[in-house]
């Protein structure tokens, strides 16, 4: 039931009624009211700019707010990345919170930095949450032939028991491979054979077999997800992913948007991955293949500080949180196909349940969130309920399950606050951002009208100017040096320099032997670490 319900569907907060402090809204934005907000957000004066990258199939926009002050494409960049994953509706209102308090209330932090915030990859699918039958959708509006059967869409869900939602149905057979979980009989668990155990029951989503190939929902009424259409070990012949990589338009614009800014130091996606509770794991054999798939060494002990930062930030404690990146999706991507630091969160996990003697009350994520909406008040469950299946005669058929939307999202009422912490993380990831500094700057006479100049370029960050993968990939710029005088005066030293890279609180000593007078600018940087500049008189 687990793997089933979690690749089918995984976001949750229709269930919930809030409000939102900007729009005194009652529940999770819809597409116009996120629409009024970032245009409330870019409005005359702001340090924000709205634009649309383009439009999905569904004729939906993908925004990208640019928010900064001055010189932008020359200040360290961080991109926050909302609605990689359509289901998860909690991620779009964190970007969207993030922008709004970035501009009204952090207006400091954007002397040094500048922010890109797409708070929604997957407005079309983010749609279906506010739709009048709800479930879990992942797929844009693109026509595609899930099952590869001639035929496009005949096989979605159906809404058998005419409650709105999409949920679970289970079939008695002997012949099954689940069974009740022990804990909670509300819960379907796959049969251990290993332990005896035998299934009781089929398990499907909630839908038809219209085509009559003895599969239920294989070939949904939606497109490709985005957070499966990206090139990183992209899942070739796999539901949602599309027939190549980046073939939808929002995976595109995206893209070729993102290797235009070349000051992007880092990433935050809001998303079910998570290397932002616990790092990810550095493995060597991994790490020496020719197509990389771990995380390089000195990458993970970065992600093991800012993740402990993050822990120090954020109050919740991740629970049953073992997702660190998924085939095909956006957050693998920014690290190792774009060479960024690339940190990833859903934002929100159910609570760990204990008992009265302080132990869990289950280790399976849909019982422990079921004894946690109970014990919260929220109706979070449609009883298993019996009904007529027209494709399955002569067996008992009953259909309930998990609400759609219910799992994965939080009730509204605590979105503030989840927000600010997120925001208050970002920030200060962001002053972590590399530094470039000149130090110990000194001049020399030397006769002739010639004069010794030498220099300490700092990198004044705990963060590396480069990530090990960023600079293997050579995809990031490397940091350029340049003195404003004629080659023909600089009788020692280089006009330009290249260095490829310095570590945290690195530092490298440069030199120059000019001719003549006056003064002498030196600069140096790449747009993602800023530019630092001298001028020395001689």
């Amino acid at each position: 039931m687990k793997k089933m319900y979690l690749s089918l569907v995984a976001g949750a907060g229709m269930l919930f009624s809030v409000h939102t402090s900007s729009l005194a809204q009652s529940d999770y934005p819809t597409l116009s009211q996120m629409s009024q907000r970032l245009q409330a957000i870019s409005g005359s004066g702001s340090t924000a700019k709205l634009s649309s990258l383009t439009k999905t199939e569904g004729g939906k926009d993908i925004w990208v707010l640019k928010i900064g002050k001055g010189d932008m494409d020359n200040k360290p960049g961080i991109a926050i990345v909302g609605g990689a994953e359509g289901f998860h509706v909690l991620s779009v209102e964190l970007a969207l919170q993030f922008a709004e308090k970035l501009v009204k209330e952090n207006d400091a932090a954007l002397e040094k930095n500048t922010f890109y915030v797409f708070p929604n990859m997957s407005p079309d699918a983010y749609e279906q949450y506010h739709a009048s039958l709800k479930y879990e959708r992942r797929g844009n509006a693109s026509k595609v032939d899930h099952d590869r059967d001639g035929r496009v869409s005949e096989d979605g869900y159906v809404d058998l028991n005419n409650d709105g939602l999409i949920t679970m149905m289970r079939v008695e057979s002997p012949m099954g491979d689940y069974m009740p979980h022990e804990q909670d009989d509300r819960v379907m668990v796959k049969a251990d054979v290993s332990k005896g155990q035998k299934g009781s029951y089929l398990v499907y989503p909630e839908s038809r077999d219209k085509d009559k190939d003895g599969k239920f929902g294989e070939d949904l009424e939606e497109g490709i997800a985005f957070n499966r259409n990206q090139t990183y070990k992209f899942p070739i012949f796999t539901p949602l992913a599309g027939d190549f990589a980046v073939s939808e338009a929002e995976s595109r614009a995206l893209l070729d948007y993102l290797f235009e800014q070349w000051n992007i130091f880092a990433f935050v996606t809001f998303s079910p991955a998570n290397n932002l509770s616990a790092p990810l794991k550095y493995n060597a054999a991994d790490a020496k293949k020719r197509i990389i798939t771990s995380m390089l060494e000195k990458d993970v002990a970065i992600n093991s500080m800012v993740s402990e930062m993050y822990n120090k930030t954020v109050s919740q404690k991740a629970f049953n949180q073992n997702n660190q990146g998924t085939d095909g999706d956006f957050f693998q991507w920014a690290y190792f196909h774009f060479g960024r630091l690339s940190f990833s969160t859903p934002g929100w996990w159910v609570p760990e349940v204990k008992d009265e003697e302080g132990k869990s009350v289950s280790s399976n994520p849909e019982a422990n969130f079921l004894a946690w909406a109970e014990k919260e008040k929220i109706d979070a469950f449609v009883p298993w309920t019996a009904i007529d299946h027209p494709d399955i005669p002569n067996q008992k058929v009953e259909v309930g399950g998990i609400k759609p939307f219910a799992m994965y999202n939080p009730p509204y009422s605590q979105v503030g606050e989840i927000a600010n912490e997120h925001t208050e993380f970002i920030l200060k990831l962001a002053e972590m951002s590399p530094k470039m500094e000149f130090h110990n700057v000194q001049t020399e006479k030397l006769g002739n009208g010639l004069t010794r100049v030498t220099a300490d370029l700092f990198n004044n960050s705990p963060l590396p100017t480069h990530s090990d993968m960023g600079e293997k990939s050579r995809w990031l710029r490397k940091i350029r040096i340049d003195i404003n005088r004629e080659s023909k005066d600089i009788i020692s030293g280089d006009k330009i320099k290249l260095i490829d890279k310095l570590g945290a609180f690195e530092k490298t000593t440069l030199s120059w032997i000019v001719k003549g007078s006056g003064n002498v600018e030196i600069k140096a940087g790449a747009a993602h670490t800023g530019i630092a500049t001298l001028n020395v008189k001689l």
